[in-house]
């Protein structure tokens, strides 16, 4: 009589490593957190952006903070999760700090089974399990474990482009909506959906499904819908939202604010954390040059795109900028392919490298939560 033989599906074992690596790298900045006398839950409730997504869902909109050169307005926070904070504390016996968290915590798990579905879609199902691993285990992915919008963000950004590839038009229109409703850098989801939807349609010369078109209509209304609301509450309906932004001091320039800062840190120096954002940001302009080579399919081409694009042309936040890019999963695609092949020839060697780079994620985590002056 065989054995009987306990399978467990690829999918929950992927997802599984996410859930311990993260349970891990919380577990690892509560020990730094307790050691340096603070309480590592209020860190990961009430840091730096949380407090303004915590407010707009107890107060609402409308507050402004201003400093020298700067006029610091809550509607460059885009509403979706606060207002789901605000629709958890109404339902459940919980503050806006757990409700927050919770909802952080449950979208980085559907993120990452959305993000295993991409990978598997594209390369299989030890890739994909790779890829989940890899975002897991990101020097910033400590951010996935606190109340911030990456989470929420990265949920709706997987599965919208998974309904691309899969060729499910309306789903991949209404979750790029909820996704530009997430973040300011959301909008390179609907990108995403509009580049592979005018390729079809002009490869069918216009004759396609009406869900195609249906999907490609719905795809930019959250973001711009939240844009124009700013911009007519402002009194200017196009610019508006984009002043809102500028008295933050967050401007697209096309990197020239980040080429000065590269030259301020090597002739003035700055703090440790600047220096980190640079080194990885040129990894991920390298990463996506190796997508490039890889040819993947175009949603996740542009989506990626986008969203280095952001991140490298920004004018500030420059600590940030690795965060904006937690987002743009598909650039580990490059990495987890060669996590698997290695994997496949020298298993040790592919548990050595994961291992490093947990112990990299886990402490480079806690050192920006607890002792970072800077925000995340």
């Amino acid at each position: 009589m065989r054995p009987l033989r306990l399978r467990i599906p690829a999918a929950v074992t992927a997802v599984g490593l996410f859930v311990a690596a993260r349970i891990a790298g919380v577990a690892v900045l509560a020990v730094a957190a307790r050691a340096d006398g603070k309480h590592p839950l209020t860190l990961l409730a009430r840091s730096w952006d949380s407090l303004w997504y915590l407010g707009i869902a107890i107060h609402g909109y409308g507050a402004t903070f201003y400093k020298p050169g700067f006029a610091l307005s809550n509607l460059a926070f885009f509403p979706l999760y606060p207002g789901l904070i605000r629709a958890v504390t109404a339902v459940a016996p919980l503050d806006a700090g757990a409700a927050a968290l919770a909802l952080s915590w449950v979208a980085a798990v559907v993120a990452a089974c959305g993000i295993y579905a991409v990978g598997t879609r594209v390369h299989g199902r030890a890739v994909g399990g790779a890829l989940v691993l890899l975002w897991g285990l990101l020097p910033h992915s400590v951010v996935l474990s606190t109340a911030y919008t990456e989470p929420l963000l990265t949920a709706f950004a997987a599965w919208s482009l998974y309904a691309v590839l899969t060729g499910h038009w309306v789903r991949a229109g209404l979750l790029a909506t909820l996704a530009g409703l997430s973040r300011p850098n959301g909008f390179a989801v609907a990108l995403a959906v509009l580049a592979v939807a005018a390729v079809e349609i002009r490869a069918a010369r216009g004759r396609v499904s009406p869900r195609l078109w249906t999907g490609a209509a719905l795809a930019p209304l959250g973001w711009w819908g939240y844009v124009l609301w700013v911009g007519r509450r402002q009194g200017d309906l196009l610019g508006g939202y984009f002043a809102v932004q500028g008295g933050w001091g967050s401007r697209f320039d096309l990197g020239l604010g980040s080429l000065h800062f590269a030259k301020h840190l090597l002739t003035d120096g700055d703090g440790f954390y600047f220096y980190v954002a640079y080194v990885l940001m040129g990894v991920a302009a390298l990463l996506f040059v190796l997508l490039l080579r890889d040819r993947p399919p175009l949603a996740l081409l542009v989506y990626s795109g986008v969203l280095l694009l952001v991140a490298l042309g920004g004018s500030s936040y420059h600590q940030c900028k690795p965060r904006f890019l937690l987002a743009a999963f598909p650039l580990l695609l490059p990495a987890a392919q060669a996590l698997v092949r290695m994997a496949r020839a020298q298993p040790w060697r592919a548990a050595l490298v994961a291992c490093a780079l947990a112990g990299l994620s886990f402490s480079y985590g806690a050192y920006l939560v607890v002792f970072a002056d800077a925000p995340l």
